[in-house]
C-alpha cells in the first residue's frame, strides 16, 4: 500500500457521517436514478372561434389578439386556428355575404400574422352548410389539403379532423352533429396505426370530442337532467375514446367551438377546449371567460401544457 492511498484513507475516515451528508466522497458507486428533464420541443397558440366579420370591429379584434400572441415574452413558433374562423357563412344571409368575411380573414392574416399557421374547418365555415361543396368552399378558402389532413413538427405528430357533420347525412332537416363520416373515421384509424408508438399525437378538431364546459351552455336545472346537444360535443366520443385508448400515443386534444375553457384528462389524453377569440362574438364575455387563445406546450416526453390567456377588448356600442 502507497503513502498516499494511506493517507486518503485516514482524510476520507476522519470526515465520518458529515463528509458523507457534505458529498464528499467521489468514489460512491450508487447510481443516479434521477429522471433526465423533460425538454420543451414546440410551442404553438391555439386562436379558436375568431368569427371575423366586418362589424362589431372584429377586424381590428382578431388583429390586437394577434399582437398579444407574437409579442409574447416567450412567444410561439406557430398558430392553430380551430375553426369558425369567419363569422357565418353556414346560415343564407352568411352566404350571400361569405366573400367579405373571408376578405376580413385574409386582410388580417396577411397585415398582423408573420408566424406560420394551420387551419381547421368549423362548422360557421361550411358554405350553405352543404355537405360536400360547402366543405370545398371551406378548403379553397383557406388553402387547405384536405377537409382532414395530418402533419408532423418537432417530433410530434399533428392530425386535424373534420367536426361537423350536417343533418342531412342522416335525413334530418337543418344542423349538424358533432360527428366523424365513415371514410375519415376509417382514414383516422388507419392513420394512427401507421404513426410509431414513440411519436406522440395531437388531435385538433372545432367541435369537443370531450369536454366538462359543455354542462354549463344550457339550462339543464330547467329539465332536471344534465343534457348535452350533439352539436356541442361529438356524438361519437365514445368510439373515438376506444380508439384513442388503443394509441396510447395519443397525448393531446385541442378544441374549441364552446367559447368556454376547460382542460380534461381521461385515461391518459388530455382534452383542452381554448375558449374564443371572439369571446361573446365580439360582445364581450362569454359566461365567465373573456376574449382569448391558448398558449401550448409540447415536451420530447409527450407531456404538454395548456395556458389560457386573454388579451384587452372593448366591445363596441352595437348599433340601435
Amino acid at each position: 500500500m502507497h503513502e498516499h492511498e494511506r493517507t486518503t484513507r485516514r482524510s476520507i475516515m476522519a470526515t465520518g457521517t458529515a463528509g458523507l451528508a457534505l458529498g464528499l466522497i467521489g468514489t460512491s458507486t450508487a447510481q443516479d436514478t434521477t429522471p433526465a428533464p423533460r425538454k420543451r420541443v414546440l410551442r404553438l397558440a391555439h386562436l379558436t372561434d375568431t368569427h371575423v366579420q366586418p362589424e362589431r370591429d372584429a377586424g381590428r379584434g382578431f388583429a390586437t389578439c394577434l399582437k398579444q400572441v407574437q409579442a409574447d415574452p416567450d412567444p410561439p413558433s406557430m398558430i392553430l386556428f380551430g375553426g369558425d374562423n369567419v363569422m357565418n357563412v353556414d346560415s343564407e344571409d352568411g352566404r350571400e355575404r361569405a366573400g367579405v368575411q373571408l376578405a376580413t380573414w385574409n386582410d388580417v392574416l396577411k397585415q398582423e400574422c408573420s408566424l406560420p399557421y394551420r387551419t381547421v374547418i368549423g362548422n360557421h365555415d361550411v358554405l350553405g352548410l352543404d355537405p360536400v361543396d360547402g366543405k370545398k368552399w371551406a378548403v379553397d378558402a383557406y388553402g387547405l389539403p384536405g377537409r382532414y389532413y395530418d402533419w408532423e413538427a418537432s417530433g410530434w405528430h399533428f392530425i386535424v379532423l373534420d367536426s361537423t357533420s350536417p343533418n342531412v347525412l342522416r335525413g334530418g332537416e337543418g344542423g349538424y352533429k358533432g360527428l366523424l363520416d365513415e371514410a375519415q373515421f376509417q382514414w383516422l384509424a388507419a392513420r394512427l396505426k401507421r404513426i410509431p408508438a414513440t411519436t406522440p399525437i395531437c388531435v385538433v378538431s372545432h367541435i369537443p370530442i370531450l369536454a366538462a364546459c359543455t354542462f354549463f351552455d344550457g339550462d339543464n336545472e330547467e329539465t332536471l337532467d344534465w343534457v348535452v346537444p350533439g352539436a356541442w360535443m361529438h356524438v361519437d366520443a365514445r368510439r373515438i375514446k376506444d380508439l384513442f385508448h388503443e394509441h396510447p400515443n395519443v397525448k393531446l386534444c385541442l378544441s374549441g367551438h364552446i367559447h368556454l375553457v376547460d382542460v380534461v384528462d381521461y385515461l391518459g389524453v388530455r382534452y383542452a377546449c381554448n375558449g374564443a377569440v371572439c369571446g361573446g362574438w365580439w360582445d364581450g364575455n362569454y359566461h365567465e371567460f373573456g376574449p382569448g387563445y391558448a398558449m401550448v406546450d409540447l415536451y420530447d416526453d409527450g407531456s404538454c401544457e395548456v395556458d389560457f390567456n386573454t388579451y384587452p377588448w372593448t366591445p363596441v356600442p352595437k348599433e340601435s
